[in-house]
Order: C-alpha cells, then structure tokens, then sequence
C-alpha cells in the first residue's frame, strides 16, 4: 500500500482550499495529508489544511529558509508548494532534498528572471515572444516622458510595480480632472496623471514603475507544468473576457507560453499570462507559481495539482491531454470554514488519512480574503 503524502503550502491564496480540496481527490487515490502556514488566522486555508501553524512575522529570507527546514523536517513533509519567499527557498534545493522535500517551484535562475517584469520582457522578447513596449520609470519626469510618447502612438498609458503579484500597484492613467464622479460607486482603476506626478514630486522618493499600453481583452492565462528535464507536460489556456470565462488549447497563446516554459527552466507549475495589443497577443506576466484560478482546469477533466505533485516525487504522469474542454463559466464567491480557535490546532499525526473519491469540480471560487 502507498503512503500518504505530505503536503506543505506556505502563506497561499485563499483559493488554494480548491488546490487542497484536489489533491485529496487524486485520480490515483492516494491518501494526501496538507500541512499550512499563514500570518493571517483567519485564512482559510489554515482552517482547509490537516495540520496549520501561524507563520512568524519579520523573518528575513534566509532567517525564512531556516524556519522551512524546521517545519519540513518536524513536519516529514514530501512536497513543499513555496509561494513566500520563493526565491531565497529554491536556492537552498538540495537542503530541502536532503530533509527529504521535494520543493514544486521552478530553478533558482528561473525566479530570478521573472522577479522583475523588466528583466522578464527583456528575456522573452529575446527569445521570439512578443512584448508589449514599455518604459521603466523612477521619477515624474520619467512618467510624464513615457506617458506622453505612449499617448502620441494613439494608447492609453498604465503604469504596474516592476516586481509585484497580481494586479497589486496596477493603475491606468486619465487626463480627465478629479471630480466628484470619482467619487461615486465603486474604487476605480484609473488616476489623474497630475495627482501622481505630484504625489511623485512631493514624496522625493523614486519609485520603480513599468508604464505600458493599457492591454486589451481577452486576457488568456496558460498553466503549465513542465518537468525538471524542461519538457512541457501540460498547457491549457484558460480565457478572461469581463465575466465570461473559457479554456482553449489555440497554439497563438500555447507556442509562447511553451517557449517560456520550457526555454527558462519553469519546472513545475506556472502560470503565464497573455493580451492583446492591437490584433496580436503579447505577454502581460510570468508567475512562476501555481494560479489561483489552477482548480478551473477540473471543468476540463484535469486534475493539475496532483499531476505537480506526482512529478516533484519523481513519479511522471507524462503528457496530459485534457480529454475535452470545459463550457463557459464564470466565477462566484461563497461561504467558507474558519478555524475556531486559536492555532495551532493538530490532527493525530498517527492517524492514517484515507483517500477521498474523485469527485467533478464545482466552479464556485472563494475571492481573496
């Protein structure tokens, strides 16, 4: 009989329940048992996991990387899924592998790429995938410069931290003057340019900014997952446009993704998302993580999370198919357990956990907290 797996994620998105939620629902019903960390108690994960501690807060990275060794050697984890400090962690491998962790992150030089979006186009485009243009600021009068010659091109101009998860620190510039319909329904994406130069100019501080061309729908995000000999062993799109969600499988957003992927050492899961800018797809972003949105894939009768997991154990599911494409959907929130009391709380570690049966996927997703 198989043993269990240890899983361990650290400090995740709330939509990782769903990734926890498969795992224990593998196709090969293997028991799975999850381990979690996070500095916020009332994660949801926390309360989705067998086994959870808070997290310490302050740590540095390398004082990071030494509290993970801990936990995976208490812990007897199998697969670490790092999303906090992902850097400092692959870069200490064969210490994980020593403590007998399999860590399911790409290469250390991989992460280092695309840790800054600027490094990141410059490397891609280096390679063949299209880029959109873009200039890298530090000041008001780099903004306004890069603004100005985005504007004479005929785009709408938006600015993105350089290094940064997700759409934190997105804004779309407008010339429109505040006004009190800025200050109507709901929190908007758009800032006066002048009241960011200003700000800019008062603070005295410089930022470190990429300002682009707004990119337009749709927004296709492709999740890979690529073996540790860089060959590609899925790649679904999944589709972003408004509230309509989808999947395909057209080769103008796979072809780049898989260069990607496979060309800088993306082992494991990622996710790499594209838009248009006129008629062509261009890359927006590299996550050289799992997406919180992986557990979509099931519409698609693909369970990715345990395809990931299988291969960071050395037992390779080979090349996924899905075996047919999900219909539209679209994505909701709803009600979630939290745990109770204060951690930790344990689960018996003797205690064999049984496997669940698979069961079909609800697309029902819990927003971040």
């Amino acid at each position: 009989m198989l043993s269990r797996v240890r899983v361990w994620l650290n400090r995740t998105y709330a939509e990782n329940v769903f990734f926890m939620d498969q795992l224990r629902r593998n196709p090969s019903d293997r028991a799975v048992e999850i381990h979690a960390t996070h500095g916020d108690p009332d994660s949801p994960v926390l309360a989705a996991a067998d086994t959870a501690d808070l997290e310490p807060e302050g740590l540095s990275p390398a004082a990071y990387v030494e509290y993970a060794l801990d936990q995976c050697a208490r812990r007897g984890i199998d697969v670490f899924v790092p999303r906090l400090h992902q850097a400092a962690i692959v870069r200490h491998r064969a210490e994980f592998a020593a403590a007998g962790t399999a860590l399911l992150a790409p290469t250390p030089e991989a992460v280092a790429v695309f840790e800054d979006k600027a490094t990141a186009y410059e490397a891609v485009r280096s390679v063949g995938v299209p880029v959109p243009p873009w200039w890298r600021v530090r000041t008001a009068d780099e903004l306004l410069a890069a603004v100005e010659e985005l504007e004479a091109a005929g785009h709408r101009a938006c600015f993105k931290p350089a290094a940064g998860a997700g759409g934190v620190g997105f804004r779309v510039i407008t010339r429109a003057p505040f006004s009190l319909a800025n200050l109507e329904g709901f929190p908007s994406p758009y800032v006066q340019l002048d009241l960011v130069v200003e700000a800019l100019r008062r603070s005295g501080q410089p930022v470190d900014w990429l300002v682009m061309p707004r990119l337009e729908q749709p927004e296709v995000s492709v999740d890979c997952l690529t073996g540790p000999d860089n060959r590609l062993r899925l790649s679904v799109g999944r589709t972003k446009n408004g509230r309509r969600r989808g999947f395909t499988l057209d080769e103008r957003w796979l072809e780049p993704a898989r260069m990607i992927a496979e060309g800088f050492g993306l082992h494991h899961l990622s996710n790499i998302q594209f838009r248009m800018l006129g008629d062509r797809p261009v890359l927006m972003d590299v996550n050289t993580r799992p997406a919180g949105g992986l557990h979509q894939l099931s519409l698609c009768g693909v369970n990715a999370p345990w395809a990931a997991v299988q291969l960071a154990l050395g037992e390779d599911p080979g090349v996924i198919e899905p075996p047919f494409l999900g219909q539209d959907y679209t994505v909701v929130s709803g009600p979630r357990s939290l745990l109770p009391a204060v951690l930790p709380r344990q689960r018996d570690a003797e205690i064999a956990l049984p496997a669940l049966p698979v069961q079909r996927a609800s697309a029902v997703e819990i927003l971040p907290l």
